[in-house]
C-alpha cells in the first residue's frame, strides 16, 4: 500500500523546520512581516498568483487584535451614518463571499434585535438604513431586516426591560470565530506553498543602497539569527506599524501611515445570564453596543479609546467593564454585575489618522496601503471582514515593484481549508458521529470549527481513543484538539491554544488555570517538551492570567498596563 502524502497544509513541527530551512536559502518574490489576518491574507493572495512567498511572525497566528474582535463579519452599520457606503457595500460583498464560498463552515448569519426608543421618525430612519444595508449586499446571503412590535421584540428578547423600547428591527450579519479564520489562512498559504513560521522576530531590514532586500530576524524558541532574502517586504504589523518601523533607517517620514490604536473591550458572560433568542445592537453616545451570541456565551463589547501604551499589552480597566456593564444594564431587566463575567479580552484597532484629527471613534476604518521606499510596503486601518480586499490591495503594491508580470488576485475564488465539503459531513454528522462514538452535538461543534478537515481529528480518537475525551476545566474543548492544534495548526506555546486554538481564556471563569497542566502535558507529547520545558509554559500562562486580573482592577489606561506589565510575556518579543 502506498503510504499517504503529508498534509501540505499541516503546520506541525516539521513544516516550520522545513519553511525556516527554506528562509535561509531562497530568495523569496515577497516576505510577508505579521501573522494576523491581513498578513496571512497576503500570503495566500501572493501565493495563490504563484509568487514564491515566506511569512514571519514575532508570536503566533492572531496573538494581536485578530484573535480579540467582535468576531463578526459585517458591514458596519454606524458606518452609514458617516456615508461610508464604498466601505459598507465593499464589506458586505465580502461577507456573502464568505459565507457561501470561502468559508461556509467558519461563518454563519447570526439575527440581531436594534430596540427603538423614539415614535414617528426612528422607525423609518432605522428602517431606511436597514434597507440600504440589505440593498448594498448584493445577493441575498442573510435574511432581510424585519419590523416588530414591542410585544413582538419581547417574545425574542424577554430579558429586555419593557420600558427600555417601543418597538425594533431585526437584521442578520454574520459570525465567526477571528483566531480559528487567521489559522485557517495560515494553513491554506501553506497549502499553497508558503514558507511561515510564527515566534520569528524581525529585527532589521536589510537593504542595498535604498532598496529593501529581505530582514534579519530572531528564531525565539531556538534562538539563533536568520536573514531572510525577498524582492519584496510587505508590512501587516497591525498597530506595531509605525514610521520608524517602516523607514527602517531613522531617515525620516516613511510614506503616508500614522497609526493610532484604538482599544476594543469585550466582557463575556454565560447565555444563561441573559434569555435572549438574538443578539441585540444599541446606541451609546458615541457609538454602539454589541450583545452577541457565542455558543454557550454571550460576549458583550465594545468600547473605543485610544491607548498610548505598548501595543503588546493591551488591557481592559475596571472603567472599561464598568462601562459595558452600565450600558448593557440600561436595557437589562436584570442587571449584570461581577459574578456573572467570565472573560474579559481587549485589542487594538489600527486606525489611521492625520496628527491632530478626532478621538478614535470617528476614525475611519478604510485601510491605507504606502510604498514606503523601494522594495517595502506597509498597509494599515481597515477591519476584519473586508481582509481580503487589503491583502489583495497590498500584494497589488507589492507585484508593481517586482520584475514581469505578476497575475491579478485569485482569493476570491480560493475557498479555506475545511470549505469543501463541509456541507457533505454536516449532512452526514449523524454516521459521523455513529462511526467516531462522539455524541452528536459534539461533531456539529466540531463541524463548525474545522469543517471538512473534522476527517483529520475524528482520525485522532480513532486511532488514540483517549484524546475523544473533553480537557477538564477547559469549557468542553476535547484532548485531541488540542493535540492537532500542534500537529495541523502551528501553535507552540501553551498560550496558542488555551487563547487562540481553543478560546477556554475568555470562555471559563478562572481563564484556563485548571487546564493548562493537562494542555501543556499534551502539547509536551506532540512538540518533544521536557519536563522543565512544560513546567515554564504553565508557570507563565498562571503569570499571565493573574496579572491581567490584576489590571482589571485597575481604574484606568495607565495604572492596568502596569499591572499588566508586572509578568512577563510569555514570547520575549513583547517584555
Amino acid at each position: 500500500m502506498t503510504a499517504a502524502l503529508p498534509d501540505p497544509t499541516a503546520l506541525g513541527p516539521r513544516h516550520r523546520e522545513r519553511s525556516l530551512r527554506r528562509m535561509a536559502g531562497e530568495v523569496f518574490d515577497i516576505l510577508v512581516v505579521g501573522g494576523g489576518v491581513t498578513g496571512t491574507g497576503a500570503a495566500l493572495d501572493a501565493a495563490s498568483r504563484g509568487l514564491s512567498v515566506a511569512l514571519i511572525e514575532a508570536c503566533d497566528y492572531a496573538a494581536g487584535a485578530s484573535s480579540k474582535s467582535s468576531k463578526l463579519i459585517h458591514g458596519g452599520l454606524r458606518y452609514l451614518e458617516m456615508l461610508d457606503f464604498g466601505l459598507v457595500r465593499e464589506a458586505l460583498r465580502e461577507r456573502r463571499l464568505l459565507l457561501t464560498e470561502l468559508a461556509p463552515h467558519l461563518v454563519r448569519p447570526v439575527p440581531f434585535l436594534w430596540p427603538l426608543t423614539h415614535r414617528a421618525w426612528e422607525r423609518p430612519y432605522v428602517g431606511a438604513g436597514l434597507l440600504l444595508y440589505d440593498s448594498l449586499g448584493g445577493r441575498r446571503a442573510v435574511p432581510r431586516a424585519r419590523h416588530l412590535s414591542r410585544g413582538q421584540a419581547l417574545r425574542l428578547a424577554p430579558a429586555l426591560r419593557p420600558d427600555a423600547l417601543i418597538g425594533a428591527v431585526q437584521f442578520y450579519d454574520a459570525q465567526e470565530d477571528d483566531a480559528r479564520m487567521v489559522a485557517c489562512l495560515a494553513r491554506t498559504a501553506a497549502g499553497q506553498g508558503t514558507a511561515l513560521a510564527t515566534n520569528v522576530r524581525m529585527d532589521g531590514l536589510r537593504t542595498q543602497g535604498r532598496r529593501v532586500t529581505g530582514v534579519t530576524a530572531h528564531d525565539l524558541l531556538t534562538g539563533t539569527d536568520l536573514t531572510v532574502g525577498a524582492r519584496h517586504v510587505v508590512l501587516a504589523t497591525g498597530a506595531w506599524t509605525s514610521l520608524d518601523t517602516a523607514a527602517g533607517d531613522g531617515t525620516g517620514p516613511a510614506g503616508e501611515l500614522r497609526v493610532r490604536p484604538s482599544k476594543g473591550v469585550h466582557i463575556v458572560i454565560p447565555r444563561s445570564s441573559i434569555l435572549m433568542d438574538t443578539g441585540l445592537l444599541t446606541r451609546t453616545e458615541k457609538s454602539v453596543l454589541f450583545v452577541i451570541p457565542w455558543g454557550n456565551h454571550w460576549l458583550i463589547g465594545d468600547t473605543d479609546t485610544e491607548w498610548r501604551h505598548d501595543p503588546g499589552r493591551p488591557v481592559a480597566s475596571r472603567a472599561d467593564i464598568d462601562y459595558l456593564l452600565a450600558k448593557a444594564n440600561q436595557m437589562l431587566r436584570r442587571p449584570l454585575g461581577d459574578a456573572d463575567i467570565e472573560g474579559v479580552f481587549a485589542g487594538l484597532r489600527p486606525l489611521v489618522a492625520a496628527p491632530g484629527a478626532g478621538d478614535t471613534t470617528r476614525l475611519s476604518r478604510e485601510h491605507t496601503v504606502s510604498t514606503v521606499r523601494p522594495g517595502l510596503t506597509a498597509i494599515a486601518g481597515g477591519k476584519y471582514t473586508t481582509y481580503r480586499v487589503m491583502a489583495r490591495d497590498l500584494i497589488d503594491a507589492a507585484a508593481a515593484d517586482l520584475p514581469g508580470p505578476v497575475p491579478p488576485s485569485r482569493t476570491a475564488t480560493i475557498p479555506l481549508v475545511g470549505a469543501a465539503g463541509f456541507a457533505e459531513r454536516m449532512t452526514g454528522r449523524q454516521r459521523l458521529a455513529a462511526a467516531s462514538g462522539l455524541p452528536v452535538g459534539q461533531v456539529e461543534r466540531l463541524l463548525g470549527r474545522y469543517g471538512s478537515a473534522v476527517d483529520d481529528l475524528l482520525e485522532l480518537v480513532r486511532t488514540r481513543p483517549g484524546l475523544g475525551q473533553p480537557v477538564e476545566g477547559a469549557g468542553g474543548y476535547l484532548a485531541a484538539e488540542v493535540v492537532y492544534a500542534c500537529t495541523h495548526e502551528g501553535a507552540v506555546r501553551l498560550d496558542d491554544v488555551l487563547a487562540r486554538r481553543t478560546r477556554t481564556a475568555i470562555e471559563v471563569r478562572d481563564r484556563g488555570l485548571a487546564a493548562a497542566p493537562r494542555a501543556a502535558a499534551l502539547m509536551a507529547g506532540e512538540l518533544g517538551w521536557d519536563e522543565a520545558r512544560t513546567d515554564l509554559e504553565v508557570s507563565r500562562y498562571r503569570d499571565t492570567v493573574t496579572a491581567d486580573l490584576a489590571a482589571q482592577a485597575e481604574p484606568d489606561d495607565l495604572r492596568a498596563y502596569r499591572a499588566a506589565a508586572a509578568a512577563a510575556h510569555p514570547v520575549p518579543f513583547y517584555g
